[in-house]
């Protein structure tokens, strides 16, 4: 047997090179569509001390939460653009920077991975299906923040890591998911259904991404990039039905 770097190997192996595998997840290639979800949502909260808002309450957010966040009886009165422009506002900055946070390491882990449309295309239906589960469990109360998104980022990133081996990661995220969760269930005053339903939307559309890239073919993507769309508008239709 010869001693190499990977251990003991017969002589017929000592002289072969060792095959590896390169996986693309989460490389150097700069994620700007993680930064642009990122800047509209600063955006937003600077627009919303310009209101009158920014403070670590609902109940100090201003006129833009009053005007944007998600509200039941508002989107059932045909102010149905709450749906999305909730998902860009926040109770304030530790809320902001929180979510910001985990959006951008999970938008540098799956941008490169997957490329910026197939990135916005799980953050929306995340955004959304976070919208359709608090319309369904608090459709009463006030609700803003990016958390059904960041939640859909968590589910993608999870199935997306296990579907190419990486398991190390997948059970990182699995856990942090785990701990959020727990989080979500004994904090009061967290949107248990926008959490939920972010976390299913997001599954939903990585189990979309990954069906479609085991059947490949030369119109795989535009097959999926229209299939993304229409599960959003699907969220969309559903979520101004249970408003």
């Amino acid at each position: 047997m010869t001693p190499s770097p990977v251990g003991m190997r017969c002589p017929e192996c000592a002289g072969e090179r060792s095959k590896s595998t390169t996986v693309r997840f989460g490389a150097r290639d700069t994620p700007y569509a993680t930064y642009a979800l990122l800047a509209l949502s600063v955006i937003a909260f600077v627009a919303e001390i310009g209101g009158g808002g920014g403070a670590a309450s609902l109940e100090g957010g201003g006129e833009l939460v009053s005007d944007g966040g998600l509200f039941g009886p508002a989107v059932a009165d045909g102010q149905w653009y709450r749906v999305v422009t909730s998902g860009f506002l926040h109770a304030g900055p530790l809320h902001l920077f929180l979510n910001m946070f985990v959006l951008y390491i999970l938008g540098g882990l799956l941008e490169p991975a997957l490329g910026p449309a197939r990135l916005v295309g799980i953050y929306f239906v995340g955004l959304l299906g976070g919208s359709v589960g608090a319309l369904l469990l608090t459709p009463d109360e006030l609700t803003v923040g990016a958390s059904g998104a960041i939640y859909g980022l968590l589910a993608a990133a999870f199935l997306i890591a296990r579907d190419r081996g990486i398991e190390q990661l997948s059970s990182q995220i699995g856990i942090w998911i785990v701990i959020n969760l727990v989080f979500t269930f004994s904090i009061p005053g967290i949107s248990i259904g926008g959490h939920l339903g972010g976390l299913a939307g997001g599954a939903a559309a990585a189990a979309l991404v990954l069906v479609v890239e085991r059947r490949g073919g030369s119109q795989s993507r535009a097959i999926e990039l229209m299939a993304m769309a229409g599960l959003a508008i699907v969220a969309f239709v559903i979520a101004l039905a249970v408003a």
